[in-house]
Parts: structure tokens; C-alpha cells; sequence
């Protein structure tokens, strides 16, 4: 998604250029700079305060306590008691935090467990008399509705089916355009297989003829699958180890259905403490792992999709995002996320449009999803100077590949990682991320060194936001550079800023000549 559609600054406003008017200052996009959201789910109750750039949010706090609500809830018909005491303690709790926070009122949903349960309304009401929070209990169809929202929150562009599974209950949702289709819900949650006679055997014939009765309500689905939930986390968490994949952050992980099938086969087979130490992963959780797995291995073979990713947005963001105007959903996360950044951490706010602006020219021919990646590079560029000088390239990196920043796969946060480290450091050689370059092809390896060497020379013409530091000309056929700066500049333009200018024409194999614009 590029950010070239922004609107147009407001009359009497500065010109914003290729970043459009800011939004995050709006008074609607203010009112939801800190949001508090309570799940009550069927096997987790957990509270997320969003905090920042609405549009693409922070984690301000983020707690959960494994209640397992839905526990024997098909034989009994009621909630788990001990699960129902904790859940209330855990609300009570959250409700204290959040008003200490400025979070409040609490949004509170409620999920299969307590839609189902013949106690969940005196639940409900119990939770409202003791702690004041108002808890809404959903129906299966809003669920996927939400958790389908909460994945457009993270990707705006995305499209296929989204398969989210709870404790007590699995749901699907189509998106496209934007917009969210179809939805369906099952009770193929593991707290509920658990309770299926007749051992596996019983279980696979139940899940298939679930899966058979989703596929005919919704038909062929050969897009994308997004998987929203924590037991599909965990089954991922599992792939990566069983790969040794180099970069543990969930949220756009990418599967297909032949590593599905391979670490469903290796969960099977490995000793399961061992294994869920291996991965960080909770007993509570890790309990439910089997039968999930079970699951996807029949949701894969019904729908073949053919590229699976993992969402870290379900509900809880889906909620943030039903309360944003169109205007907002509109925007680019990634560059809201970062000009958000910009406005609160860089040391001259507004400086990165001003070096997008410059350094465009060497990307002139660049796709408009690597033009954003560019656009993001500038605005981020200096909101980590308060870093030790000797690690502020690390830490660069760490933020670009680990920092909650919605709209990028994993290449794309490596490619961003290496040019805010360039940004710092001519050298990438001799860090303790090096495996993760493998991410990126030469050829990309060196369009993320020229952006980040391109910004370490620009940020030398550092005037003020508005600042007119001259121009860049880059023919790319003559591999030639020039650079004309403005008489203003012209003083800025030592031997630091000389020698930075000379690195960057190296990377780019360029002659180069310097002229001073009347």
C-alpha cells in the first residue's frame, strides 16, 4: 500500500508532500491514542491497551491469565468454575490497571464459553456488579467479523480467508477489497474436542465433517489463510524451531501446507516439555497444541490455500479498527507507525519528508512497495539517537525487525533493518544478526545500503524541517552522480559530510560532481 493517495493538507496547513496530512493529531484519531480492550475468551481472559498512532497502535499493556473458562463445558453446560473465579479476578484486576491508565471505559467482549454456557449471563452479571466493566457477549459470526478486522488493522491490502480458533469455538471470514465477506463459526475449539468420544479416530471424523460443513458455506477459498489465535501462534512458534527460522517474530510468518503437515508430524513426535521450553510456549497452552494441530492439518486439506500467514491481530485489534473513521483505515500502517515516530522521538520532527525528498531521486524507479520502504527509512531515521553512539546501529536494526510495526513482511523488516543500520554505520559485517541478511538478495542487500548511506550523508545538510539542503541527480545508465546543494547548505558540506557523500558514491559505483545552486 503506498501512501501517495493521502489527502492534501487542509487549507492555510503546510504542503505534506508524499506523506499527506498527518492524521494522528485528528481529534478522532486522539480519542483512540489509548484504548483498552478485554478479551474474555474460552481459554484466556486477557486485557491490551493500544497506545500511539491509532492506526497503527502500540502495546501499551498487554496482559493475559489462562482462565479455561470452556473447560468441560459440553458435559457439564456451564462455565468452569475455577476458571469462572479466576476470569473475575483477572477483570476486577484489569479494570484497576486501566483506570490507573487513563484506559477507561473499558470495550469488553465475550466469546464461545460464555455465549454458550447456561451460567455466561449470570457471568456476565456478576462481572458488571463487581468490577463495573460491561461485557458484551458476541455471536460466532461477530467474532470472525472481528478477528477478519482486526487482520485488515495489520494489512490493509489483504485478501482470503481468515481461520481464527478459541478455546470452545473456530471461526472463518473472507476479506477483500477491504472489506470483510462471509463468516462462519464451528465448534471446533480444542477445549471442546477434548470432550469428543471415541479418542482420534472420533475426533478426525468430527472435524472433518465440521470443516465439510464450513467449505460448503463458504465455498472454494484458494486465496491466503490468515491463522488468528494462540494455538496457531504456538503451531507456528513450533515451525520455526523445527526450521530454525532466524527471526522469532510471529506476525507475518509465512507457512505452507507441506510445513503444516512436517511440524504437525514433529509435535507428534517430540517430547512435548522438552519441546515447549524449546519455544517459549506455556503448559496451558501447550495442552491444547495437539488437538489444534489436528485442526489445521484438516482446515489445509480442505481449502489449500496456497500461503498461509500468521496474524498477531485478531479481536482485540478488530475492535480498535471498528472505531476508526474510514479516513483513517485508509492510511498506510507502516508509515503512520513511523511518522507517528518521528513526531515523538526524532530530534527535528518533520526532518524525514525533507530527506525523502532528497534522496528520492536514487529511487526513482523503485515499485511503489519499495518507494514506502523508502518513505518509512526517512521518517525513522533519527528516533533512536538517544542510543549509545557504539550500538545506536543495533538498536536500529533491532527496531525496524522486532518494534510492532504493522504492513511489512519479514524481508521487508530486514531491508528496512539494513538501511537505518547504514543510516549509523557504513559497515553491516561483524554483527550478531548477520543470518538474517539471508533475507534479502545482493541486489536488495545494496538498495538497503544505498538508502541508509544516502540518509547518513543527507542528515549531514541538517538545517531545520523545512530546510532546502539541494538536490540529488542520479543517472543510473552513466552511474553518475550528482550532487547540487543550495547556498545554504554549501557551508554544511565538510569533510564528515564530504567523506559520507564518497561512501555513498562508492556503494552506487559512481563518478560524481558537487554544484552549488544559485
Amino acid at each position: 500500500m503506498d501512501a501517495n493517495n493521502e489527502p492534501a493538507a487542509h487549507a492555510g496547513e503546510p504542503d505534506w508532500g508524499p506523506f499527506g496530512r498527518p492524521l494522528f493529531n485528528d481529534a478522532a484519531a486522539r480519542a483512540l491514542s489509548r484504548v483498552g480492550v478485554v478479551d474474555v475468551g474460552s481459554n484466556s481472559v486477557r486485557l491490551v491497551v493500544f497506545d500511539g498512532a491509532a492506526r497503527s497502535p502500540a502495546y501499551f499493556y498487554n496482559e493475559k491469565i489462562m482462565c479455561a473458562l470452556g473447560a468441560g463445558l459440553s458435559d457439564t453446560g456451564r462455565l468452569n468454575p475455577e476458571g469462572r473465579r479466576r476470569a473475575l479476578a483477572a477483570i476486577h484486576r484489569f479494570q484497576l490497571l486501566a483506570r490507573g491508565m487513563g484506559a477507561t471505559p473499558l470495550t469488553a467482549v465475550a466469546t464461545a464459553a460464555v455465549r454458550e454456557a447456561e451460567d455466561g449471563a449470570d457471568f456476565v452479571a456478576e462481572v458488571e456488579k463487581q468490577t463495573g466493566v460491561r461485557v458484551h457477549v458476541i455471536d460466532g459470526k461477530q467474532e470472525a467479523r472481528l478477528s477478519a478486522q482486526g487482520v485488515l488493522l495489520g494489512w490493509p491490502g489483504a485478501y482470503g480467508l481468515i481461520c481464527d480458533i478459541g478455546g470452545s469455538s473456530m471461526e472463518l471470514a473472507e476479506i477483500a477489497g477491504g472489506e470483510v465477506g462471509r463468516a462462519e463459526t464451528s465448534a471446533l475449539g480444542p477445549l471442546k474436542l477434548a470432550d469428543v468420544k471415541g479418542g482420534k479416530k472420533g475426533r478426525r471424523a468430527h472435524i472433518k465433517a465440521e470443516i465439510a460443513k464450513l467449505q460448503e458455506a463458504l465455498g472454494a477459498q484458494r486465496n491466503r489463510m490468515f491463522l488468528v489465535g494462540g494455538s496457531w501462534r504456538a503451531i507456528a512458534r513450533i515451525d520455526m524451531e523445527r526450521q530454525g527460522y532466524p527471526m522469532h517474530v510471529l506476525h507475518e510468518y509465512r507457512m505452507t501446507a507441506t510445513s503444516v503437515r512436517e511440524t504437525v508430524k514433529f509435535i507428534e513426535e517430540s517430547d512435548t516439555s522438552d519441546l515447549r521450553s524449546r519455544c517459549g510456549i506455556s503448559a496451558a497452552r501447550m495442552s491444547l497444541v495437539p488437538l489444534a494441530a489436528e485442526v489445521l492439518l484438516e482446515v489445509v486439506r480442505a481449502f489449500r490455500p496456497y500461503d498461509i500467514a500468521i496474524s498477531s491481530y485478531g479481536i482485540r485489534e478488530g475492535l480498535l479498527y471498528g472505531q476508526m473513521p474510514q479516513a483513517l483505515r485508509d492510511r498506510d500502517p507502516l508509515i503512520e507507525a513511523a511518522r507517528f515516530s518521528d513526531n515523538k522521538d526524532s530530534r527535528i520532527p518533520g526532518f524525514g519528508r525533507v530527506l525523502y525528498t532528497f534522496i528520492k531521486p536514487l529511487f526513482n524507479g523503485a515499485k511503489p512497495e519499495k518507494q514506502r520502504l523508502v518513505k518509512a527509512a526517512c521518517l525513522m531515521h533519527d528516533v533512536n539517537w538517544r542510543a549509545h553512539p557504539d550500538y545506536r546501529a543495533e538498536v536500529c536494526f533491532e527496531t525496524a525487525t522486532r518494534a510492532n510495526l504493522g504492513g511489512m513482511n519479514h524481508p521487508e523488516r530486514v531491508f528496512l533493518g539494513v538501511a537505518l543500520l547504514h543510516r549509523y554505520k557504513n559497515k553491516r559485517s561483524g554483527t550478531h544478526f548477520e543470518n538474517l541478511y539471508d533475507f534479502l538478495d545482493e541486489k536488495e542487500l545494496l538498495q538497503a545500503e544505498v538508502l541508509g548511506k544516502a540518509m547518513r550523508f543527507g542528515a549531514m545538510l541538517w538545517l531545520e524541517k523545512d530546510a532546502d539542503p539541494g538536490e540529488l541527480v542520479w543517472q543510473p545508465k552513466k552511474r553518475h552522480l550528482t550532487l547540487k546543494l543550495s547556498r545554504a547548505a554549501w557551508p554544511l558540506f565538510g569533510e564528515v559530510a564530504q567523506a559520507r557523500f564518497a561512501s555513498l558514491a562508492s556503494s552506487l559505483n559512481a563518478t560524481t560532481q558537487i554544484d552549488v545552486r544559485d
